[in-house]
């Protein structure tokens, strides 16, 4: 086992320890990390790591959000580890290449785990994603330009995300845990 591979592992058993609640889902992306060595890779057919950004403005307020292009809602910023097993690292270069940011800074701990299923799209058959989502901080101009993996990007309120009944499931928890933390 590669050392980033240690390393999540060890942050998996970190991330249970402290959310005894979500035990069962750290349990799950243990397994899945200790399945086979190309889980960082998206050739990796029944599924893969992905890393997100829970991307939030400097005075801890809003979260950065995009309109995904492929899937057409409102989603964290993120993208495949392709081969890279630093999700730290992945969730910070995708959120600098989805958002046209600088000046961002990634907590090295995961924040959120979070295992979904992508339907089928052309010739890419259906498969999980074992997100581990990071939060990002903008320390800079909080300014963003829009990639083409987007249908537009915009600042949000992360207490109306925890009240929204209609938002992401996954977005509202981490909003909820965003909030519960209490450090802004």
């Amino acid at each position: 086992m590669q050392d980033h591979s240690r390393a999540m592992l060890a942050h998996f058993h970190d991330y249970a320890a402290h959310r005894p609640e979500e035990q069962a889902v750290a349990t799950q992306f243990t397994d899945f990390l200790q399945s086979a060595p190309e889980v960082f890779e998206r050739s990796h057919l029944v599924g893969h790591f992905t890393g997100s950004a829970w991307l939030v403005s400097a005075d801890g307020e809003r979260i950065l959000l995009t309109h995904h292009r492929k899937l057409e809602r409102w989603l964290q910023l993120g993208g495949h580890a392709d081969g890279d097993a630093d999700l730290a690292r992945v969730a910070l270069r995708e959120a600098e290449e989805e958002s046209g940011l600088t000046d961002l800074v990634v907590e090295p701990s995961p924040f959120d785990l979070d295992c979904h299923w992508i339907p089928e799209r052309s010739s890419e058959p259906g498969h999980w994603h074992y997100d581990v989502r990071y939060v990002v901080r903008a320390t800079g101009s909080e300014v963003f330009a829009v990639s083409e993996e987007s249908l537009a990007l915009a600042w949000k309120s992360i207490r109306d995300i925890a009240e929204d009944v209609e938002a992401d499931e996954s977005l509202r928890r981490m909003a909820k845990k965003w909030l519960a933390r209490g450090v802004i």
